[in-house]
């Protein structure tokens, strides 16, 4: 029986190139052809019978997975090339052996746990809306934060013409002129922490991702990376299969 066709950029992603998302922005730029022919969004193809090359060089489907975490520095960008050659995270995992991109972003001058793999699926399903992944971020604010603030942290914030989800925030410590929080969102939009915590006039210091899902970021150094274990995998993979 002939394989059944698959769309474009599932299947770059299942390759190891990108995610879903960034696929469609290669495609979008013309550097990904079907057996020769440029390709465009939509298009699906045969695994086993078409030829798909990105750049001119031939990709096929990654047969091992790698899941790695990155503590990720401030001043880098969360993507794998840049082309006004700021600094990338593509630069700190250059050693991992295999082609690998981030699982959803940290933006420049924020830091922390950022996962990386080349396992599309996984990825997809880790950024997916729908799967509501709680993200923990220790987050500095100046000058202070009043009770009401807090509370309409949890209750959800108008940011971009659309509702926040309810949050969960915890005073870690308060002293004049700075506050330390930690809050937990369960979603994935653009400088969203920033952007709720703007709305309400304070400023962000410093913000950094301490955990996502299960899986916390621990003593890892600044700038390094390690494998997630097989427990660890599988604890992700069952936080997403639930919802």
């Amino acid at each position: 029986m002939a394989e059944e066709k698959v769309r474009l950029q599932k299947y770059m992603a299942e390759c190891g190139i990108a995610s879903r998302r960034k696929s469609e922005e290669l495609i979008s730029k013309g550097k990904v052809k079907v057996n020769g022919r440029l390709a465009k969004i939509g298009d699906k193809i045969n695994p086993l019978e078409d030829k798909v090359t990105v750049d001119g060089q031939k990709i096929q489907t990654e047969k091992n997975h790698v899941y790695i975490m990155l503590h990720k520095p401030r001043g880098f960008i969360t993507t794998m090339s840049d082309e006004m050659d700021r600094k990338c995270v593509a630069e700190l995992v250059s050693d991992v052996g295999v082609r690998v991109y981030p699982v959803g972003r940290l933006d420049k001058d924020s830091e922390g746990l950022l996962l990386l793999t080349n396992d599309g699926e996984f990825a997809n399903n880790m950024t997916h809306p729908s799967k509501h992944v709680p993200k923990l971020y220790r987050v500095t604010v100046r000058p202070g934060i009043t009770e009401e603030q807090i509370t309409q942290l949890t209750s959800g914030i108008m940011i971009d013409g659309k509702i926040t989800l309810p949050a969960n925030v915890r005073v870690v410590t308060q002293e004049p002129g700075r506050v330390v929080l930690e809050i937990t969102i369960c979603e994935g939009r653009n400088r969203q922490i920033r952007k709720m915590c703007e709305e309400l006039g304070l400023e962000v210091a410093r913000l950094k991702r301490i955990a996502i899902g299960p899986i916390k970021l621990g003593m890892l150094e600044q700038g390094k990376w390690r494998n997630l274990t097989p427990e660890e995998v599988r604890a992700l993979k069952r936080s997403v299969s639930k919802k």
